[in-house]
């Protein structure tokens, strides 16, 4: 019985993916549709001003970087409005809304992209470190979404993307201050869409996993670097051999080295943006699709037990060698 069942639910959904396949549902039009990305100078973001811009949006595209303007400039349409923005200071928002408001008074969509990632143990990183990755990654974007909203429910079907990650429904370690940010966004995308249902607001959640972007690259150097600021006992207490085999096992990680084409969450986002009927959840790729939310979805011991393996085939930290041989 329970075989059948089984069954019939992948068939189920086979079928359904058939259908969606030959039978998508259509996209709305661009003309006259103003949409808002932040953290256009590279990856995610800069992929989606261009192909929406391509499509006949009008473009508002925040960049961190004067020199992104310029390059960004030379790409886009003259539709396109280019502005710098750090999501972290709500005088650049404040800007950024006057420059918005004075193009549109109805913005159709509001992508909340930009972002940092670095990685690190507990136990080595700062309280400062953990506040700058919420800043940006958290209370910059909750900032954003508050400020752009009323511009948002002046029309039903507007949207809020955001950009979240595999990290915001699995933990690993050395990412906890990452994903702390990634979970808080998703839960507030959730409330966001909840209570913004009577208005007709539409909030959709990305949720890829290693893309080919400056995101994921450098972290065998960034451990290198926080290594180099930990005081002396915090040293002692793991050894320079755990910094080696944490850089080891960065350099060795699968994901990473299999890490996927940025283009597939670009689609997802534009498809978010533009599509009439917007997914709740998009996890472009298989690394999120079929291996993360699989495990995430299973019992803890077994998320436990293949994130913690690793820390234990090797060298086991300074500390803990001292307490086996006490």
């Amino acid at each position: 019985m329970v075989c059948w069942l089984i069954g019939l639910g992948i068939f189920i959904y086979i079928s359904y993916r058939v259908y969606q396949h030959f039978y998508p549902t259509p996209d709305i039009d661009p003309r006259n549709k103003y949409v808002l990305i932040s953290g256009c100078d590279s990856g995610f973001g800069h992929g989606l001003a261009i192909e929406l811009d391509k499509q006949g949006f009008n473009v508002l595209a925040g960049v961190y970087s004067s020199n992104s303007k310029d390059s960004l400039g030379q790409i886009l349409s003259s539709r396109a409005t280019i502005f710098q923005l750090d999501i972290t200071r709500q005088e650049d928002i404040d800007t950024a809304y006057e420059i918005v408001s004075n193009k549109t008074k109805v913005l159709h969509a509001l992508v909340n992209n930009a972002g940092i990632g670095a990685g690190g143990y507990i136990d080595w990183v700062s309280l400062d470190f953990m506040r700058r990755m919420m800043d940006v990654n958290f209370f910059g974007h909750v900032a954003m979404t508050k400020k752009f909203l009323p511009l948002l429910i002046v029309r039903r079907d507007s949207r809020v993307v955001n950009i979240c990650s595999v990290a915001g429904y699995l933990t690993k370690p050395g990412m906890s201050a990452y994903s702390a940010s990634k979970y808080a966004l998703e839960s507030f995308s959730d409330c966001l869409r909840r209570e913004m249902a009577v208005w007709g607001l539409r909030v959709s959640i990305i949720e890829p996993g290693f893309m080919k972007t400056n995101i994921v690259e450098g972290h065998d150097k960034s451990l290198s670097v926080l290594w180099n600021g930990l005081s002396d006992d915090t040293k002692e207490r793991w050894g320079e051999h755990n910094l080696k085999q944490q850089i080891q096992e960065v350099l060795n990680n699968i994901f990473m080295k299999k890490a996927e084409n940025p283009a597939k969450v670009v689609q997802a986002l534009k498809h978010a943006v533009m599509n009439t009927v917007p997914k709740i959840r998009y996890r472009p790729g298989w690394q999120s699709s079929y291996v993360m939310f699989p495990i995430s979805r299973g019992p803890a011991w077994l998320a436990d037990m293949l994130m913690i393996r690793p820390s234990l085939k090797g060298i086991p930290p300074a500390g803990v060698s001292k307490q086996i041989k006490d």
